[in-house]
């Protein structure tokens, strides 16, 4: 840098250079033309550009991507063994309601048959979703919600296996060790489904 400095000198530089300039100290009516002959920039094309950051004029989109009480979210659906294993997971928009993914959830899993029984909290209390799991032969372990009107359909003997969901928080605080499940980064739905997969393998593995 030092051998191109002289190279240079100060009355080449154009803010240096006062020969330009009317007795006002302002640039000559030619300048002014050529900045009034630049075209602004098109509609779908940068707007400006901040430490090599480009800011586009559009609002930031994905697929699977959907809005909640405390804004927009992608959710993901976890299915585990007994011994809190992950089995199947699973990624949609987080609009729906647990209760419609619940199916699709175990449609995934990696055993050749569906599970005895379903622990899950009190937001799969539905009796047409128990309807349509008992005719898969699966019992739905679940409490009934404070606000429930009809009678109960299951006793406090089938709840005594709701104490073993904790082994689900923890399988999911596992994943969640991982930052990139964290916070959603892909734009893409797919990318962001198989970090959660290979995320699902090594927790696997370690727990072997």
């Amino acid at each position: 840098m030092e051998r191109f400095t002289n190279i240079f000198t100060i009355s080449q530089h154009l803010l240096a250079s006062f020969q330009g300039m009317d007795r006002r100290g302002c640039f000559p009516r030619s300048v002014a033309a050529i900045a009034r002959t630049l075209r602004p920039p098109k509609a779908g094309g940068l707007v400006r550009s901040i430490r090599g950051r480009h800011i586009l004029p559009r609002k930031k989109k994905g697929a699977d991507v959907g809005k909640t009480k405390r804004g927009k979210g992608t959710k993901l659906m976890l299915l585990v063994d007994g011994n809190g294993l992950p089995l199947a997971l699973d990624r949609t928009s987080a609009s729906p309601a647990e209760v419609k993914l619940i199916e699709s959830l175990l449609d995934q899993r990696v055993l050749p048959r569906d599970p005895d029984r379903l622990i899950y909290d009190r937001v799969a209390d539905c009796d047409p979703l128990r309807t349509r799991l008992a005719k898969r032969q699966i019992e739905l372990i679940c409490p009934h919600r404070k606000n429930r009107v009809k009678p109960a359909t299951q006793d406090g003997r089938a709840l005594r296996r709701y104490r073993r969901r904790w082994k689900v928080e923890r399988t999911i605080s596992w994943l969640f060790n991982f930052r990139r499940l964290v916070v959603r980064y892909e734009r893409y739905s797919h990318l962001f489904l198989g970090f959660a997969q290979l995320a699902g393998v090594f927790t696997l593995l370690n727990k072997l």
